[in-house]
């Protein structure tokens, strides 16, 4: 069988396999991280690839898109060009949000205090293979968003973990470990956004 390159009109109703699915969810988050998709139509996008069943599926979620893009994968902090990611965020009776295409070092620090916060991760350049994460809520509520494929490992306390995906992650998947800590607050992590 020939790789999926996304279109196939010669035979729309062939089943769907849980790679070619997982190789459209990464064409849609390089889509993303270029600015081709706004939020609500990467969500819409990306629930609509989970969900396809045919290659039909897959094609309409990429028919306004290049057909070449790179997949968005970790690389190690050496290969990785240009300045060093900032290791942390502080909100003070705010609000802090890093989305889009931003730089995540190993150990990254999130503090919010009476405010809130977005991490999300979903077009994010993980610079490490094993991502740790640490949250700090004190009366606020820390939102983490993560793409599949990405293994999420989730302890300490005020913290809820909602997975919408559930599927094989690759045995050399990357790691992201978060660590939390809510007080009149909460810290949510999720895989995919809420419908």
């Amino acid at each position: 069988m020939e790789p999926y390159d996304g279109v196939t009109p010669d035979r729309p109703s062939v089943r769907a396999s849980d790679q070619e699915r997982d190789e459209t969810v990464q064409r849609l988050q390089v889509a993303f991280a270029e600015g081709r998709l706004t939020d609500g139509e990467f969500d819409e996008r990306m629930r609509g690839a989970l969900a396809a069943r045919t290659h039909a599926d897959l094609a309409t979620l990429l028919a306004d898109l290049p057909a070449a893009t790179t997949p968005v994968v970790p690389r190690s902090s050496a290969a990785v060009a240009g300045p060093k990611p900032g290791r942390y965020t502080v909100a003070y009776k705010n609000s802090v949000r890093h989305a889009g295409r931003w730089r995540v070092p190993g150990r990254f620090r999130a503090l919010v205090y009476k405010g809130s916060g977005v991490l999300d991760l979903r077009a994010a350049e993980l610079t490490e293979p094993v991502t740790a994460i640490l949250a700090v809520a004190y009366k606020s509520d820390i939102q983490v968003i993560v793409p599949p494929g990405i293994r999420v490992e989730v302890n300490g306390f005020g913290v809820t973990r909602d997975e919408d995906w559930v599927g094989d992650l690759a045995a050399d998947a990357p790691i992201v470990h978060i660590r939390a800590f809510a007080y009149k607050g909460l810290v949510e992590t999720r895989t995919m956004p809420k419908h």
